[in-house]
């Protein structure tokens, strides 16, 4: 009889040795970053009596059977195994969920019920809630986890605040709180790399762990691991051939890269003279040139790099994320002012914005969620 190949997930042991404050780990899905860490917070309670927390974006992620099902995999992992029940030597052999946190438990069969421990292990933290848990203490907690960081959805107005102070809630005045940071591929956008000055995550390769440190605050470090192919790869996916479309959506399911959609591109080749006006679009890193075509009476906008530097700062419109006192600088273009801006929105309220590649597609992409989400004026 053949013998099957054992699935080979994630091992968090290399990253774990840089010690870091804050260690984000980013790759495909179902390798075993979560898991990895769960077992951490699982392993900290039985041995030394410390709890973790679990930090997800919205309060819907912890509600009913999302909350119950969120460490499913150490009741019964890829291998069929009881974590619990082994790392607890017995005494525990599921574990409940209720009111935000989680109880180790067991079934007692004299008393025809489950028994919970009487101290939860680990606590949940949304952060749409974040002002509601300010006026609490956590000071066993060691632990934290926030999963699924990255989105390819919404991010929240002002999330990295709202993130940080949730730490500030949990942290207060102690130093022995690590923070594990997990996200899939799925977008390459994502505020919190730039908030905490990651500038070399988007170029990083995979299979690697760079480290970051800090001038204002040398206890600092943050540790960014971009994982590597998943061995077993056939094993664990079950067959490559329900994914082997010609999709790059798809490609963060399949090999762990970077999530990118797809835009449509230039429609016709164009000559100088067909561009009417040209405006600008920062955001992040990037900077873009929107150019205003006409070519045979058919109006639309093309999209591409600009690595030039604006021409005319004073005087060309520019729109930007950050706030700029000169007229001409802008925050949303969806939300126009005159008629040069309704103009320019009404290409994209028409679909007639076209780009060079579908990764500045994915910039405008997330610059236009950006205009929607952000409550300030």
């Amino acid at each position: 009889m053949a013998k099957t190949e054992k699935i080979v997930f994630y091992d968090i042991k290399p990253v774990l040795s840089y010690d870091a404050t804050y260690t984000m780990i980013i790759g495909e899905r179902s390798n075993g970053k979560t898991y990895s860490v769960q077992e951490i917070m699982l392993r900290e309670y039985l041995e030394h009596g410390k709890q973790g927390a679990i930090i997800r974006r919205w309060e819907a992620d912890f509600r009913g059977k999302n909350g119950q099902q969120t460490f499913d995999h150490l009741v019964c992992n890829a291998d069929g195994e009881n974590v619990v029940k082994k790392l607890s030597n017995g005494k525990y052999d599921r574990i409940r969920y209720f009111s935000r946190r989680w109880y180790l438990a067991k079934y007692d069969a004299e008393l025809d019920r489950v028994v919970s421990s009487e101290e939860p292990f680990c606590f949940a933290f949304a952060l749409t809630l974040t002002e509601h848990d300010k006026s609490t203490s956590y000071p066993n907690v060691t632990t934290i986890l926030f999963d699924e960081f990255l989105t390819r959805d919404y991010y929240l107005p002002d999330e990295f605040v709202l993130f940080m102070n949730t730490i500030s809630t949990i942290v207060r005045y102690r130093s022995d709180v690590r923070i594990f940071m997990l996200g899939n591929t799925v977008n390459r956008y994502c505020p919190y790399f730039s908030e905490m000055g990651l500038t070399g995550v988007l170029k990083q390769k995979r299979g690697t762990i760079e480290e970051y440190r800090y001038k204002s605050n040398e206890e600092l470090t943050v540790a960014v691991e971009y994982c590597g192919e998943a061995k077993s790869k056939k094993v664990k996916h079950g067959s490559a051939k329900y994914f082997g479309f010609d999709n790059p959506k798809l490609r963060m399911i399949t090999t762990g890269e970077w999530e990118i959609g797809m835009y449509p591109h230039l429609p016709m080749k164009y000559e100088k003279s067909d561009v009417r006006f040209m405006y600008y679009l920062i955001f992040g890193e990037d900077t873009l040139a929107c150019e205003v075509i006409c070519k045979n009476d058919v109006w639309f906008t093309f999209i591409h790099r600009w690595t030039t530097g604006i021409r005319n700062p004073d005087t060309d419109i520019v729109y930007h994320t950050d706030y700029d006192p000169r007229p001409n600088w802008k925050r949303k273009l969806t939300n126009p002012h005159n008629e040069v801006e309704r103009f320019i929105a009404w290409f994209f309220a028409n679909d007639k914005v076209y780009y060079v590649d579908n990764e500045v597609g994915d910039i405008v992409y997330n610059y236009l969620k950006w205009c929607v989400t952000d409550n300030r004026k």
